[in-house]
């Protein structure tokens, strides 16, 4: 294919914008969805869109409205390959249905809908979650069975006890509805799930400590490091953004990874409570100087994923927690200095 173009959705995204990063970094030429003109200054700033100055290699086209029938219809034109970020995140709602489960299943079927329409594309990678590939129950458990990318978990009706329940929800019904499309129109292209565990990793896009503590799962490493405690055990399952972000793009290649696979992107069996030794050991003179605390409770619930496919594709092993806390404290740390010099 002698020139293959990538529509990349969400790039104003935290796990977008990685991903964006990371398809220049590989060489694609990159069409990048956002939903006003309005984000596309910001991306355009970071450090690293700056330093990879990609020119014509990054365009940007306007989707306002995701759920719309004709929202990629425009964009697709000449595409070869695409990866579908976008997606609600988690986050309190009172109305669970239309704010979070019906974009993130009916968002991802319009874009489908839309590529099916376009002959040139080849393949999809869709954004998926490690939650999707397993019933609430066993994300519950103290000792949940071992999830693979390949399993189901059966879609549940509310009332949801919880917003990241609902959250869950959401994505097994965005997988589902992704394989039923596959098997009933069998579109000419092929598609890929990314299941990504929390992930965590600097995000470019934040330019203050109360944005980056405003939303996201950076919150989860980050809280222990600055004295907040939580009394309820949290899944102990992370993923450093530019690992899932690598995986995304290493997924495109048609000649070298078969389609209508599953990768999960989870470094391992995270514990929280390792936060506090970590920011001692890395980042002693913010600790002593009282810039961060380490001294938070953040209990951990064991998780079971098999990642062996996902280590095949990138070559390696996914990089541990240590790394993804470094990433995330450090650019806190920047953050607050620069509000200080302000």
């Amino acid at each position: 294919m002698s020139n293959p173009l990538l529509l990349l959705t969400g790039a104003s995204g935290h796990l977008g914008f990685g991903v964006l990063v990371q398809a220049l970094k590989a060489g694609w030429t990159v069409r990048a969805t956002v939903r006003s003109e309005s984000k596309i200054p910001a991306i355009l700033s970071t450090p690293s869109i700056q330093a990879l100055a990609p020119g014509s290699k990054l365009s940007f086209a306007i989707v306002p409205d995701i759920l719309a029938d004709d929202a990629y219809t425009s964009a697709l034109s000449g595409v070869t390959h695409v990866i579908h970020c976008a997606s609600p995140i988690a986050r309190p709602t009172e109305k669970p249905e239309e704010d979070i489960i019906i974009p993130a299943r009916k968002g991802t079927l319009v874009l489908l809908a839309a590529a099916k329409a376009v002959p040139s594309v080849k393949r999809v990678v869709v954004t998926s979650s490690i939650v999707a590939v397993q019933s609430w129950a066993n994300i519950s458990l103290d000792t949940p069975q071992a999830c693979k990318g390949s399993d189901r978990a059966a879609e549940t009706s509310g009332p949801w006890q919880h917003h990241f329940q609902i959250y869950c929800e959401s994505k097994v019904q965005a997988l589902n509805a992704t394989d039923a499309f596959v098997a009933q129109e069998k579109p000419g292209f092929d598609v890929v799930n990314v299941m990504p565990s929390f992930i965590i990793g600097a995000n470019e896009l934040v330019t203050s400590v109360e944005e980056l503590l405003a939303s996201g799962t950076n919150r989860i490493a980050l809280s222990p490091a600055l004295g907040a405690s939580n009394p309820d055990p949290t899944p102990g399952s992370s993923v450093y953004l530019e690992d899932v972000a690598l995986v995304h793009v290493k997924a495109l290649d048609t000649e070298k990874v078969p389609g209508n696979q599953d990768f999960i992107a989870n470094s391992g069996n995270t514990q929280w409570e390792d936060t506090d030794e970590i920011v001692k050991k890395r980042f002693p003179e913010a600790v002593a100087d009282g810039r961060l605390r380490a001294d938070g409770k953040w209990p951990s619930k064991r998780t079971n994923y098999d990642t062996a496919n996902t280590v095949e594709l990138l070559g390696r092993e996914l990089l541990d927690y240590e790394a993804q806390v470094v990433s995330v404290v450090g650019q806190y740390l920047e953050l607050a200095d620069a509000g200080k010099k302000a």
